[in-house]
């Protein structure tokens, strides 16, 4: 799903690879300096009395995977749902690159699921933000559809209802649509939940299509060795940020002069 925001950047691409993390892998687009494309500092969320986030610091870069670890209830799914616009801190500071496109794919949706739309007609709306919502898609934007959902394994499905599909078949569906929109900034929460390993493997393909292309994808999961590529972990602990651990860049640094959102 695509929050309402100003969408126009194109995606911003890397020309060499970093070096890799001990125990994790790299994307192709991960440079070392790579651009901040979304950055919370000493962000603050109380929810009905109850203080969800704490002084939490965190930075999303282009072409690279952080992945966001903690118990549940620790404040992981908030520290998205603030990088996405979709929450205002009561402390500190949320910024985001000035025309950054932003995909969240929450953990539970029922989006779709009593619309008649089918896998294809999810991913293209994806396509909205280059085309608009009543112009008719281009060829380029067909083949952008299609690569998308062949990139998570849905081909065989593509004519069916979204309503039709299992949770774990509709959460890859809306990774698609986030590949179709060529997505600046991608929050993904618990992407792996319910999916088999030939689905898993296909979700953890498609993220790294998405950070090879110059992506920031920030990733809430419970298990690390899922998701295939990861250049940082930020663990959460009721509320507050434990430890963050990946290469110089990705260690949150004071914020430069920046356009709030």
């Amino acid at each position: 799903m695509s929050p309402s925001h100003p969408l126009d950047a194109p995606l911003p691409r890397a020309a060499l690879p970093g070096a890799a993390l001990p125990g994790t892998a790299r994307s192709g687009a991960a440079l070392p300096g790579a651009p901040v494309i979304a950055r919370l500092r000493q962000v603050g969320v109380d929810i009905d009395g109850h203080a969800a986030l704490r002084g939490v610091d965190l930075d999303a870069r282009a072409g690279r995977v952080l992945a966001v670890v903690g118990a549940n209830g620790s404040g992981k799914s908030t520290a998205l749902s603030v990088m996405a616009g979709l929450t205002a801190p009561t402390a500190g500071s949320a910024w985001r690159a000035p025309g950054t496109a932003v995909a969240l794919v929450p953990q539970h949706t029922t989006t779709g699921e009593r619309l008649p739309l089918n896998v294809e007609g999810v991913v293209a709306m994806g396509r909205w933000r280059q085309r608009g919502f009543w112009r008719p898609l281009r060829r380029v934007d067909r083949e952008a559809i299609a690569s998308a959902i062949a990139a998570v394994g849905l081909t065989a499905l593509a004519r069916r209802r979204i309503g039709e599909l299992s949770g774990g078949q509709r959460r890859r569906a809306f990774l698609a649509q986030a590949l179709a929109q060529q997505a600046t900034l991608v929050l993904l929460d618990e992407p792996m939940t319910g999916l088999d390993d030939a689905a898993r493997a296909d979700a953890a393909a498609a993220i790294s299509a998405l950070t090879a292309a110059g992506a920031a994808v920030v990733v809430v999961t419970h298990d690390l060795a899922e998701l295939g590529r990861v250049d940082a972990v930020a663990t959460l602990a009721d509320g507050r940020l434990g430890a963050i651990s990946g290469p110089p860049d990705c260690t949150p640094a004071p914020p430069r002069a920046s356009v709030a959102w």
